[in-house]
């Protein structure tokens, strides 16, 4: 967990971006001894990506600046998040279509009039919906965890926060940390939110990133000075980015049981042959839930589908989720260990990125097992040296 003086810094990094801007910042005045890529660590290819799910979220609430800031210094390859569009058309950083989970519009009683009913993805939701708010309403809100067996203390502190906010987040880090952003629900927010001139919610999605210079195909020169992937799980939308930006994008693949929300297709269906062949024209990737990879049965681990090796013998990368250390999610073949899960996946199941809640236990399992080479390599000499000084001494 996060020290009282860790978060402090964290909140004084944030003050610093908020002041410099935020959603109205310009790009082009961004501090370029700040923003220098080839003064700070790059990204590392080596190993397996170590995806920052909404943030570290394990510790505090998701998809706020602090649990960005937190993801970074714990580690984090990627921090990723989902954006939502406000009523006045500005994008947002922001899980669910409703605010009821994961803010306290439930007690500001001024907004008891937006409660609404609306159909998301065929099926009936009640709530305060994010589409019915403004962006300054938004920022009035205060968030919290999702979960009530994470820690509560940090509730209510930390407010909504703009894509642009995030990407600063981002660029303002001290070493290179890609973002990991999601088109989300863009049936639902087309529906709801208009812009001018005719744009959808992805035409201003990839402005956003054009605006902060992410660009570039996936490992080209542009990309590892500013990493990006981009997901959804409507394969329409990927499609149609495609047609705007090379970045890199993973298409995001449901329960077995749920349909895509733009094509109405079966996960049966667009985990064939034929559909992977297909979608591997507009995508680097996919992000299965990891239960569909390797299914369970009264929580034991089964025998794993041939996803993964169906997905590399295409060329796709394979980003599974969602990793969480608590007990309650951890299959009963792990015996109650996280790093046992790690293991599991990274090793057997082989695959290339994993979005977890909790950016520092696998960080340091990656450390343990798989370090920097630099690091591996003093390591090694350590203990030659050791080895040799312990030979000398008749040991």
């Amino acid at each position: 967990m996060a020290s009282s003086s860790s978060l402090t810094g964290h909140i004084c990094i944030t003050v610093l971006v908020l002041l410099f801007g935020g959603s109205k910042a310009n790009p082009a005045a961004l501090s370029h001894s700040q923003l220098d890529v080839n003064r700070k660590k790059p990204l590392q290819t080596f190993r397996p990506y170590n995806i920052a799910h909404r943030g570290s979220n394990g510790e505090l609430p998701e998809e706020t600046a602090a649990a960005y800031l937190r993801a970074i210094e714990e580690g984090a390859d990627f921090i990723e998040t989902d954006i939502l569009a406000s009523k006045d058309g500005h994008l947002i950083c922001f899980h669910d279509v409703t605010l009821d989970a994961t803010t306290d519009v439930a007690n500001r009683t001024k907004f008891a009039h937006r409660k609404r009913t609306y159909e998301v993805q065929g099926a009936k939701v009640t709530g305060w919906f994010v589409v019915d708010f403004t962006l300054k309403e938004l920022k009035s809100l205060r968030g919290k965890q999702r979960f009530s067996f994470r820690d509560q203390r940090y509730n209510g502190k930390y407010q909504i926060i703009t894509f642009e906010e995030y990407i600063l987040i981002a660029l303002y880090a001290d070493r290179i940390v890609g973002i990991y952003p999601e088109i989300k629900n863009p049936v639902f927010i087309n529906q709801h939110v208009k812009w001018s001139n005719g744009k959808k919610f992805e035409d201003k999605f990839v402005e956003t990133l054009l605006r902060y210079g992410y660009k570039g195909a996936y490992m080209s020169e542009d990309w590892l000075r500013q990493p990006l992937f981009i997901q959804s799980f409507a394969p329409t939308s990927l499609i149609y980015v495609s047609n705007m930006t090379n970045s890199p994008k993973v298409f995001l693949i449901d329960d077995t049981n749920t349909p895509t929300q733009d094509t109405n297709q079966s996960y049966y269906e667009i985990t064939s042959n034929a559909y992977l062949a297909f979608i591997r024209n507009y995508v680097i990737g996919i992000g299965p839930w990891k239960d569909t990879i390797v299914p369970t049965k009264d929580n034991y681990l089964e025998q794993p589908t041939d996803l993964v090796a169906r997905a590399h013998a295409l060329n796709l990368q394979v980003h599974p989720y969602t990793f969480r250390n608590e007990n309650s999610y951890l299959h009963f073949n792990f015996h109650q260990d996280p790093y046992a899960e790690y293991e599991y996946w990274l090793n057997e199941i082989g695959v290339d990125g994993l979005f977890t809640d909790f950016t520092g236990s696998l960080h340091k399992y990656q450390e343990w097992t798989r370090p920097y080479p630099k690091k591996q390599k003093k390591a090694e000499a350590l203990l030659h040296e050791i080895a040799t000084m312990l030979k000398n001494n008749g040991y």
